[in-house]
């Protein structure tokens, strides 16, 4: 099986786009991720799920997890909020990393590889300079279980 055989039509979003909107895009078609793409439609990255999250969670939560425990439900059921006026620009890491992008004749074995070195749960597959899709962590595990 070959990345062109598994890869679907994706939403991207940029690097304006707000946070807001790329966690409701992830909410609302259950998405693991989105690809963030250039003026070209280009990748230039993957925003995970994990990654808006990390935006959204105040940071002395992260730092100590006790901490989220003493916030009130009412407010902490609200965390999302604190995203307005965020883009994703902020919301990907600062150092770069290795892009999860692959040509259409990768194998099912390259995918996962791919998926597990970059930890990313899918991977944009590009053919001619143009982005034609993606293959999702679902997708690829639901081929591998079922081959």
């Amino acid at each position: 099986m070959r990345a062109r055989l598994l890869a679907a039509d994706f939403p991207t979003v940029t690097l304006d786009t707000s946070v807001a909107e790329a966690a409701r895009l992830l909410a609302e078609q259950d998405l693991p991720g989105l690809i963030v793409v250039d003026e070209q439609g280009l990748p230039l990255s993957v925003l995970s799920g994990t990654q808006v999250l990390w935006l959204a969670v105040p940071g002395y939560c992260r730092d100590d997890p006790a901490l989220a425990r003493v916030v009130d439900e009412p407010h902490a059921d609200q965390f999302l909020r604190s995203l307005a006026g965020r883009t994703v620009r902020e919301a990907l890491p600062r150092e770069s990393r290795e892009l999860p992008v692959t040509d259409p004749d990768a194998t099912v074995l390259e995918l996962a590889a791919l998926m597990a070195r970059t930890r990313s749960p899918l991977v944009a597959v590009v053919e001619g300079g143009r982005l034609i899709g993606a293959v999702t962590l679902q997708a690829l595990m639901d081929w591998a279980v079922s081959a």
